[in-house]
């Protein structure tokens, strides 16, 4: 998960935390503008969950890129690079436009203008 930001979203992170004494192991990623961060956690108990089935709770992370334009060439490369598309192009009834790919551990990302 870690490296999928990397290479596709410009985050920059941090070294990993570890907790020996829990097992916690924690990414701390900030993207170019500074505005967002986003952690990354694993934790022991959850190594053999089934990232296939539905979660409760966190659904998906949007990541908004700046124009129609950029929000299909970042679709391209994401699918180029093995990323199932979900959904888009499509312009939402709130006024997004978006494209959907499923990136690492199953996890919806909306790439926005």
């Amino acid at each position: 998960m870690r490296q999928f930001f990397l290479d596709h979203f410009e985050a920059i992170s941090n070294e990993q935390y570890h907790n020996p004494r829990t097992g916690l192991r924690t990414y701390i990623l900030t993207f170019p503008d500074g505005e967002a961060r986003l952690e990354l956690m694993q934790r022991p108990d959850t190594l053999d969950a089934n990232p296939s089935k539905p979660n409760i709770g966190f659904i998906h992370v949007s990541y908004a890129v700046g124009s129609k334009e950029a929000v299909d060439a970042k679709t391209e490369e994401l699918h180029n690079a093995g990323c199932q598309v979900t959904s888009g192009p499509r312009t939402t009834g709130d006024g997004y436009y978006e494209n959907c790919i499923l990136g690492p551990e199953g996890i919806q990302i909306e790439i926005t203008v």
